[in-house]
């Protein structure tokens, strides 16, 4: 009895951390079909990806050839505005007897 519920703890357990899930057909907005086909479950963990380099997806055979220790590409961010180094100093005064600044 003992030995049962720790050999199904076991299997649990296995099975929760090969888990995939299969993904029907659809079209794609420009018409395109993709066609069905299983994945791991979505996690973010990149080393328990069938295209991980290491791993072999089990339904089409073909080897992982994704590095999971490379760095992604950081965005390239758009020059910030230039602004003149030294703002120009408003000069109040009376003009034409009213109080502004030019």
């Amino acid at each position: 009895m003992k030995k049962s519920t720790l050999l199904l703890a076991a299997l649990v357990i296995a099975g929760a951390a090969f888990a995939d899930e299969y993904v029907p057909g659809y079209y794609r907005k420009d018409g395109t079909y993709v066609q069905g086909h299983h994945r791991t479950t979505p996690d973010s963990n990149p080393y328990n990806n069938y295209s991980t380099q290491g791993n072999t997806n089990p339904y089409t055979g073909q080897q992982g050839h994704v590095n999971p220790y490379a760095q992604p590409a950081q965005p390239a961010y758009p020059a910030l505005p230039t602004y003149p180094a030294y703002p120009r100093t408003p000069v109040c005064g009376i003009y034409d007897g009213i109080y502004a600044c030019k």
